[in-house]
């Protein structure tokens, strides 16, 4: 293949991001779209996707900083895959993962239903899980990875299961319909705290904070999307989507407030500790978006605009101090702090564009950055005094850390020699950079995309109004004691640095990162458990299915009342005879099949089973039933006799892990059987003695045979109404034949 045509995923997939992007916009600037098409139309379930406000604005910022980062990666990618000592056809594994990934983050944009919200969740998830492992034969990045899924897929059950309670109270999942109901009970506050959950664990906030800085295993175009515009924007877009919910309970308004200040804290102050560049910017990914938690947890129209402008100002900065850090390790080999320096004679462009970036997260004037802030500091005066507090040192920890990051890269004494990058590499940099200085000048088109996105959060019109003003007013008071603040952490650095180090190595040693192995390594040793239980005896595999569902059927039963439920009915004479008489030798034959040692005895108390049962379909008005379970239990016999003539004579193991012991099985097996057929018969009866009053789906599917040209109504719904299923059974029959022939011939098919 020419090399050109090597280049061709990655600029399929800038193309897609552009389209994406300019379609955003203009829709956008139309004044949004909307697809609403039934998806499960019996579970109220739609395909209903909005480009509202927030939707914009995340979808924005998915596609446009997609198109950066992927035209970056263009460039950056053959370089790594070198470095890594890969094939150039490596790329086939990243550019689909990519391209997925910004589909299913521009879906989860716009997505208005709980139970496709948790489906697009769960595709970053998966997304993220190939890309943050891209790097397969390094075993960090396979941990990373595991650890990334682990934590956000399982959280993100949260999200489902909050779906559900919201349904079983209002009967729907639409988003909107939801926010529009009035009040709620303990179920919707309850939703409410799941759905903080899980979108928490996805912004990898403090306590589930920690498998962020892990991913930085992955190829940086991959940590630049993911950081600023992807899988961690996907947490703080969920609960700018459902806040309204949210807020109807203080006690989850106060908890946000609370994880957020902790986080903003928490990452600060790693990411002062850390030396590795990509380190010191995912640390400070978990601060800055406890900015964004903690705004929503200020809640009204202030914190809703103050969050959505946070997230466009970091998501345009962070990118581009991600590709710095790949562009720098690019020309220098080296990714620590302490190894590297006074780039900025070397590279210029790139120390230009970069400071840039570094200015806007700082939030210095001139730059987007500095109404983030402004906005930032006019929420948190509306709070109690300890939030305005808090508000001034998380910034003087943002000005401290990333300053920290930005000097020790360009400033200081050249160290070691660079080599040149690709334009390519710097150039996204330098359009960041470039509209974060717009952003400065003319804040107007930000501002209005942000209070759009605030709009939809706080369910009400918010109009934003950043400007410059040249006077004491307490945000700017505010603005120059954190500036004060952070300047003083960075010219004198050994006040702090001995002591955040200290925490930063408790927090690794003590922190949920430790519980997290403790709790993989204990699932990891209960997993080994149940498998050898589940190998050495067949009975243990019988009894984890039947005990489990026979306590279940108990529960049920003691949470459901049961008087009057269950009616015993006049035997009739004649057919009624019959039925009883032939379900007694059932009886019988199951308890002989129970007790049979020899292989013969066995299949024959099978089939009697299975004939007497065909001639109870048979009684009771089912004889194309009865007929099917003739021809299964004649073939199953024969498939049972051809089997036992290869097995030994005795049932008894002659070899192999030994069976449990027999005082064991003397009460195991009856206690047993007696949980699962005592919960099977309860279930049964209770059922056939309160038949629904509701027909069901049976009646219709008699009315419509005729109409599917039939006249046995079960062969109609195997071959018309469920004829997909029946298909998909017969292929499991099928393969499942195939294998006891393989057996049979032991390996040999044919």
């Amino acid at each position: 293949m020419s090399p050109s045509w090597r280049h061709a995923p990655a600029w399929t997939a800038v193309v897609v991001a552009l389209t994406a992007f300019v379609a955003s916009l203009a829709s956008w600037s139309s004044g949004g779209a909307a697809i609403d098409v039934p998806w499960a139309p019996t579970l109220g379930l739609r395909l209903h996707f909005t480009l509202d406000g927030l939707g914009a604005l995340y979808g924005l910022l998915a596609s446009g900083v997609g198109l950066l980062v992927f035209a970056y990666a263009a460039s950056y990618m053959p370089w790594h895959l070198e470095h890594e000592g890969q094939s150039w056809r490596e790329q086939w594994r990243f550019w689909p993962w990519m391209v997925l990934f910004m589909v299913a983050m521009l879906g989860l944009a716009v997505a208005q239903d709980l139970v496709l919200l948790f489906v697009l969740f769960d595709v970053t998830a998966i997304c993220s899980y190939f890309l943050i492992g891209f790097d397969r034969d390094r075993p960090e990045a396979r941990v990373a990875a595991l650890m990334a899924l682990v934590v956000t897929g399982v959280t993100a059950v949260a999200v489902l299961i909050a779906a559900v309670l919201l349904y079983t109270e209002h009967g729907t999942v639409s988003i909107p319909v939801l926010l529009a109901q009035p009040g709620g009970g303990t179920s919707t506050t309850v939703a409410a705290a799941l759905l903080a959950v899980g979108a928490l664990a996805k912004s990898a906030q403090v306590p589930l904070h920690f498998w962020l800085p892990r991913a930085m295993a992955a190829p940086t175009p991959v940590s630049a999307y993911l950081h600023s515009a992807a899988m961690v924007a996907a947490g703080v877009l969920v609960i700018g989507r459902v806040h309204p919910l949210l807020a109807r309970s203080e006690a989850v308004l106060d908890a946000l407030l609370g994880v957020g200040l902790a986080s903003i804290l928490v990452g600060g102050a790693l990411a002062l500790a850390k030396d590795e560049l990509k380190q010191v910017l995912a640390h400070s990914t978990i601060s800055q978006y406890g900015y964004v938690l903690t705004l929503y947890g200020i809640g009204g129209p202030a914190g809703a605009g103050a969050a959505a402008l946070y997230v466009i100002t970091h998501g345009i900065a962070k990118s581009a101090l991600f590709m710095t850090a790949g562009a720098v390790t690019m020309a220098t080999g080296e990714d620590r702090l302490s190894r590297v320096g006074g780039l900025r004679r070397q590279m210029p462009l790139l120390a230009t564009a970069s400071g840039v970036a570094a200015a806007t997260l700082a939030a210095l004037p001139l730059t987007l950055g500095f109404f983030k802030d402004e906005l930032f500091f006019t929420a948190a005066l509306g709070a109690a005094w300890p939030v305005r507090v808090a508000a001034v040192g998380a910034a003087a920890l943002t000005f401290a850390y990333i300053g920290r990051f930005w000097m020790g890269l360009f400033l200081g004494p050249p160290r070691g020699t660079t080599h040149p990058v690709p334009r390519l590499l710097v150039a996204p940099i330098v359009v960041l950079a470039a509209v974060a200085l717009f952003g400065g000048v003319l804040v107007e088109p930000f501002a209005r995309l942000a209070g759009d996105a605030a709009s939809t959060t706080h369910g009400a019109a918010v109009a934003l109004r950043p400007a410059y003003h040249l006077d004491a007013r307490p945000e700017n008071v505010m603005a120059l004691v954190a500036w004060a603040l952070g300047g003083l952490g960075l010219a004198f650095p050994r006040g702090w640095r001995s002591t955040v180090r200290a925490l930063a190595t408790a927090g690794d040693r003590l922190g949920p990162r430790r519980a997290y192995g403790v709790l993989l390594t204990a699932l990891d040793h209960l997993s080994g458990v149940l498998h050898r239980m589940e190998v050495r005896d067949l009975r243990n595999s019988i009894a984890a299915v039947l005990v489990p569902g026979g306590i279940l059927a108990a529960l049920g039963f003691a949470a459901t009342p049961t008087a009057g439920a269950y009616v015993i009915g006049r035997i009739a004479p004649g057919d009624d005879l019959m039925i009883v008489a032939f379900l007694v030798l059932v009886m019988l034959a199951a308890l002989a099949v129970a007790g049979a040692r020899a292989h013969l005895h066995l299949v024959l108390a099978l089939s009697v089973v299975g004939f007497a049962l065909a001639a109870v379909y048979a009684f009771v008005g089912a004889p194309d039933v009865a007929l099917v379970a003739v021809v299964v239990d004649t073939v199953t016999s024969l498939v049972f006799v051809a089997a036992v003539a290869r097995l030994p004579r005795d049932l008894a193991r002659p070899g192999g892990v030994p069976p449990a012991p027999r005082s064991r099985r003397r009460w195991r097996d009856p206690v047993v059987g007696a949980i699962g057929g005592l919960a099977l018969f309860a279930v049964i009866w209770g059922s056939l003695s309160r038949p629904s009053v509701h027909q069901g789906i049976a009646a219709e599917h008699i009315r419509l045979a005729p109409q599917a040209h039939g006249q046995d109504v079960v062969t109609v719904i195997l071959a018309d109404f469920r004829g997909l299923d029946t298909l998909a059974e017969i292929t499991v029959l099928a393969v499942a034949v195939v294998g006891v022939a393989t057996l049979l011939r032991r390996g040999r098919l044919w």
